[in-house]
């Protein structure tokens, strides 16, 4: 999964991945620690005065991805004793290998490309993006950090509606492939648009063999987890994002 989100600038710190996107995405600009047996106090303690070095030298905020497992049991209870909020829970969901049977006749003609297009960054931007132009080129960055295949359905009057990224980090046996992006203009929705998308995209990973799939979705999109669990997929682990509470300032009266 980290893969297949890249972010553009990365610092191995011993057990944990700092990494950072001009602040585009959540994922691309946090830590992202590592499963590590052992570490205690204050060897925790050390690498959070580091990291938390590394990233006010680039202005961002200190923002851990942390998965609701036992081997991070140990870090949580450090993030609480430090301050650190919980946000932006995450499912993860996953299923085995698609069969060409189910999907080969989509119910809408559904347009795949090797590159994200102009329209398709369009879609997706105006439903998940946060900024402007220099937001969207680094997020454009990301996207093609690795390969992957994207796919865009049109309306009926030919305006682009729905879209969805395929993510392919590894092509070797047993490979996996990464739903990302999905997204569907708001006049666009509940047409069925997001499904012959899913659909599409299942089935480019089942013409190269994919073992399974897996996506990301908050814990609060029903109506998403919905949709992927029709298309076979199940929740397998949730992970949350850890933010450090900013210091209070004093002020004279």
């Amino acid at each position: 999964m980290d893969a297949a989100w890249p972010a553009p600038e990365r610092h191995d710190l011993g057990p944990w991945v700092l990494r950072a996107a001009g602040g585009v995405t959540q994922r691309a600009n946090s830590v992202w620690p590592r499963p590590a047996s052992g570490a205690g106090e204050p060897e925790l303690a050390g690498l959070l005065r580091d990291a938390r070095s590394w990233y006010r030298s680039r202005r961002l905020p200190l923002i851990f991805q942390v998965t609701a497992t036992a081997e991070a049991a140990a870090l949580n209870t450090f993030l609480d004793v430090e301050g650190f909020t919980t946000q932006s829970e995450t499912l993860l969901m996953t299923r085995g290998p698609a069969r060409l049977a189910r999907v080969t006749e989509p119910r809408r003609a559904v347009e795949l490309d090797s590159v994200p297009s102009a329209e398709w960054l369009a879609v997706w931007w105006a439903v998940d993006g946060r900024g402007g132009d220099d937001e969207l080129a680094i997020a454009r960055t990301i996207l093609q950090g690795c390969p992957a295949v994207y796919a865009l359905v049109r309306d009926s009057a030919g305006r682009p509606a729905a879209v969805g990224r395929l993510a392919l980090p590894d092509t070797g046996p047993g490979a996996r492939g990464g739903l990302y992006s999905m997204a569907t203009s708001p006049e666009a929705r509940r047409r069925g648009y997001g499904t012959a998308v899913l659909d599409t995209l299942l089935t480019a990973g089942a013409e190269r063999d994919l073992a399974g799939y897996w996506l990301l979705v908050t814990a609060a999109n029903h109506g998403a987890q919905a949709l992927y669990a029709n298309a076979g997929f199940r929740e397998t682990g949730r992970y949350a994002y850890r933010q450090e509470r900013p210091k209070r300032q004093l002020t004279g009266c």
